[in-house]
């Protein structure tokens, strides 16, 4: 299991236990869910924030 999936995984399950009983079900979950993606793809090495901080250009 790679870093992305199980950043997935846990955004969803965080998304399910927060969200339990509540109104935006979907909502929660689909952002958790993005945020636990993104943070999978961060740690593999498939997405590269460095850009957005702007100390790399010189």
């Amino acid at each position: 299991m790679t870093h992305t999936q199980l950043g997935l995984l846990t955004g969803l399950a965080l998304g399910f236990a927060a969200a339990i009983g509540g109104l935006g079900v979907f909502l929660v979950v689909l952002v958790l869910g993005a945020l636990g993606l993104l943070a999978g793809r961060v740690l593999d090495g498939k997405l590269d924030l460095s850009q957005l901080s702007g100390r790399d250009r010189g």
